[in-house]
Parts: C-alpha cells; structure tokens; sequence
C-alpha cells in the first residue's frame, strides 16, 4: 500500500476531536512513507490532513474541480495538484491514484465518495481495501445502517465486511494492509 485516498469533511465538525483525527491519520501516512490523495481543499478537515501530512515530510496529490478552484478552495503548496473538468473525473482520478480508502467524519460529499467506492468495489471495479475512522463513534448510525442492510437482504455478507472500521489512524492503516484481498463483490470479473 504506497497511496491513500482521504475522503473527509471541508467543515471541522462540532468537535476538536474530529481535528485531532484529522491531523493524526495525515501524520501517520507521512510516518509510514505513503502518498495521500485527498480532495485538494485547505478548508475544514480536508485542510488539516493535507498539512499535518506535509508537516510530517510526507507527499501530498490533491484533486479538485475547477469550480472550487475558482472559489479559491484549492491548497497551492502540495506535492502536487490536479485540476479536474468535474466531480466525477475528480472521484475516478481520486480512486486511480489511491492504493486504499479511508473517510473520516464528513458530511454529504463524504458519504457519497465512501459509498461511490463501496459500489464500485461491490460491482468489481477495484479490489482495494476501504476503511472507515470511527472518531468518537461518529458513523455508529451509518455502521447499524449497514447492519441492518444486510438483514435486510440489500447488501451481502461479503460486501459488508469490505469496509474496515477503526477509531485510530494506525490501527485503521494497519487494517487495511492486513485486509483481505481481491474479493470485488458479487458482480465479480472473471
């Protein structure tokens, strides 16, 4: 696992541990050599992984729209920095530069990357490991969500289990290495 995609909020959330998450898991990338890929932002909890990662000596790809370059969203001192034509070039250019995925708290746009690469991961698109930072217990709803989704019958048993939940960057990098590998979902290539 040389590269992680970060999927996270542009707001810092009622709680400073959410900041905390944010800065520890950027960090924790850098310590551990890999690149992360991020939304290219300097707002909110995008911000502050892309900095603590810089700060530690690590590399840092952002992508972002153009649109939220012209609204002077953009961090100017990454590693490097691709402009998309649109959200969905940005989340493909995301997914095909990023060896895994993790979200952290976020909002709208958060949950829509987290569950675009669960989709994709289920139809067979990628293999890639997907983890879930579980700060301070913010997605328990969404975890009973899955739960009850899959006694429902809407989500398989494999596909449950694709995504990786921990409440410390090094414990969820160090469950993603250790994850189970290809296994794409019931739509799988052959």
């Amino acid at each position: 696992m040389k590269s992680v995609a970060v999927f996270c909020g542009a707001r810092h959330g009622a709680s400073p541990e959410y900041t905390l998450a944010a800065r520890e898991l950027g960090a924790e990338i850098a310590k551990r050599g890999m690149v992360l890929v991020y939304g290219g932002g300097h707002v909110g909890l995008m911000g502050e992984v892309a900095d603590a990662c810089l700060a530690a000596g690590g590399k840092v790809t952002g992508v972002i729209p153009d649109f939220m370059v012209a609204r002077e969203l953009a961090m100017r001192n990454l590693t490097e920095l691709h402009v998309t034509d649109s959200m969905h070039t940005r989340k493909a250019l995301m997914a095909s530069r990023a060896d895994a995925f993790i979200a952290l708290p976020g909002g709208f746009g958060t949950l829509d990357e987290l569950f675009e690469i669960l989709t994709w991961r289920q139809i067979g698109l990628h293999g890639k490991p997907i983890g879930l930072l579980n700060t301070s217990n913010y997605y328990a709803s969404l975890l009973d969500f899955i739960t009850q989704a899959t006694s429902a019958g809407f989500v398989g048993e494999r596909e449950s289990a694709f995504l990786q939940v921990e409440d410390s960057a090094a414990a969820m990098l160090d469950a993603l290495a250790q994850a189970p590998q290809p296994g794409m979902g019931e739509w799988e290539r052959s």
